[in-house]
C-alpha cells in the first residue's frame, strides 16, 4: 500500500465524502476448517466464536499467556466447521506459526494468503457504486455480515467491514482478480487512498493498529475493548487479559489544542505539567476537525473525559484533554445500506 495517490487529505475527503478504495492485499489470511476447528479457535481467539453463525464475522485478538496482543483479527464463519481468520500483514508469518502449534490433529490450516486479493471500499457512495456492478440486493447485509458475491463477473466475498469508520465492505478475490477488480471499482467512481488516509481515517474513528495501540507487552485489556474478551470462555491469556489488576493504564483519546501533531512514543504528563503519567501511541492532524488528535496510553487516575494534559513533544509542550472516542461523530459505519443506494443519499460535507 503506497502511502498516498494524489495527496492525503484530498483521499481522506474522498472516503468521508465519496468512495475510497484501499489495496490491503498485505493482510494475511487462512483456512480453518475440520471437526475440532471451532473449539481449537475458541481456545485461540479472544472472543466467542461459537455464536457466530455462517455468514457472520467478529473481531478477536490472540493474546499471549500474559494477556498481550500477538495481533487483532477478525474471524469469519464460512460453514459450521470452516472458518477464515483475517490477520495483519507483519503478523501474518508468526500468526501462521502460533495457529498451527496450537491445533488440534483433525483440524486442518491452510495460508491463503499468497493467492488472496483484498480491496477495501469505504466511505458513503460505496454502497451505490458497488451495487452498479452486481445484480445481488446489498441492503439485506448488516454489519459484520459477509457472503458470496459476483462483481460484474468476478468471484469475491464481500464482508460489511472496514477500518475508516465509514460505512463500506472489504472484498476478497482471487489474487489474479485483484488488479480487474480495482480497475472496475476505478470505473464506477471510487477514488484510490493509501497508507497516510487510512491512518488519519482510523484515527478519527479511535480505532487501533497493531504495534501501535496494540502490542504483546501491552495488556490486552488495558485497550478498553472488553467487548472483544470474552467473559466466559478460557482462551489463551484469558485470566490475565481479564484481571483488573494489571489495567494499570488506559487507552485514551486525546484532543489537542492546535494543528501540530503529537508523536509515537511522546511523553504524557499530568495535570500538573511535570509527572510523566504516559505516551503518545499515535497522533495526526484530523481534516475532518482541524486540529491535532492522538491517541495514548495514560494512568486511570488521569483517563476521565476532560482530564487536562500536556504531551512533551520534542522541544515543545502540546496542551491536551482526553476525550470521548471516536473524535469524529458524523461515522456512518453502523448505518443500515439501503439509506446509501440512491444518487442523493447521505454524503457528509467537510
Amino acid at each position: 500500500m503506497p502511502i498516498q495517490y494524489d495527496g492525503i487529505v484530498s483521499e481522506h475527503w474522498a472516503c468521508r465524502r465519496g468512495a475510497a478504495i484501499f489495496d490491503t492485499c498485505h493482510m494475511g489470511e487462512f483456512r480453518v476448517s475440520g471437526p475440532s476447528a471451532l473449539a481449537d479457535l475458541e481456545r485461540l481467539i479472544s472472543c466467542d466464536v461459537d455464536t457466530l453463525e455462517p455468514g457472520r464475522c467478529r473481531n478477536g485478538f490472540f493474546c499471549t499467556d500474559e494477556g498481550g496482543v500477538l495481533d487483532d483479527l477478525i474471524v469469519y464463519r464460512l460453514q459450521p466447521d470452516t472458518f477464515m481468520v483475517v490477520v495483519n500483514a507483519g503478523t501474518q508469518e508468526a500468526d501462521a506459526a502460533w495457529v498451527q502449534a496450537h491445533l488440534s490433529a483433525s483440524t486442518r490450516f491452510e495460508n491463503l494468503s499468497a493467492g488472496t486479493g483484498k480491496i477495501d471500499l469505504q466511505g458513503p457512495a460505496s454502497p451505490r457504486l458497488l451495487q452498479s456492478l452486481t445484480a445481488t440486493p446489498l441492503q439485506t447485509l448488516r454489519y459484520y455480515d459477509h457472503r458470496p458475491l459476483r462483481v460484474d463477473g468476478i468471484n469475491t466475498r464481500v464482508s460489511r467491514t472496514g477500518y475508516t469508520g465509514e460505512i463500506g465492505f472489504e472484498l476478497y478475490c482471487d489474487a489474479g482478480d485483484t488488479v480487474a477488480l480495482w480497475s472496475l471499482l476505478r470505473e464506477v467512481g471510487a477514488s484510490p487512498a493509501g497508507l497516510g488516509a487510512r491512518d488519519t481515517l482510523r484515527l478519527e474513528a479511535g480505532l487501533p493498529l497493531h504495534g501501535h495501540e496494540l502490542a504483546a507487552e501491552r495488556n490486552a485489556g488495558e485497550s478498553g475493548y472488553e467487548r472483544m474478551l470474552s467473559a466466559h470462555k478460557a482462551f489463551i491469556g484469558a485470566a490475565a487479559a481479564r484481571d483488573p489488576t494489571r489495567r494499570r493504564q488506559r487507552l485514551v483519546g486525546l484532543l489537542l489544542d492546535g494543528r501540530r501533531s503529537a508523536r509515537t512514543g511522546d511523553v504524557v504528563l499530568a495535570p500538573d505539567g511535570v509527572t510523566a503519567v504516559g505516551v503518545v501511541t499515535s497522533g495526526s492532524f484530523s481534516p475532518c476537525l482541524a486540529r491535532a488528535i492522538a491517541l495514548g496510553y495514560v494512568a486511570n487516575s488521569c483517563a476521565a473525559d476532560d482530564t487536562a494534559l500536556t504531551i512533551a513533544s520534542g522541544r515543545a509542550l502540546l496542551a491536551a484533554r482526553v476525550v470521548e472516542r471516536p473524535f469524529y461523530r458524523e461515522l456512518t459505519a453502523r448505518r443500515p445500506v439501503s439509506a446509501f443506494l440512491c444518487e442523493d443519499g447521505p454524503n457528509p460535507e467537510p
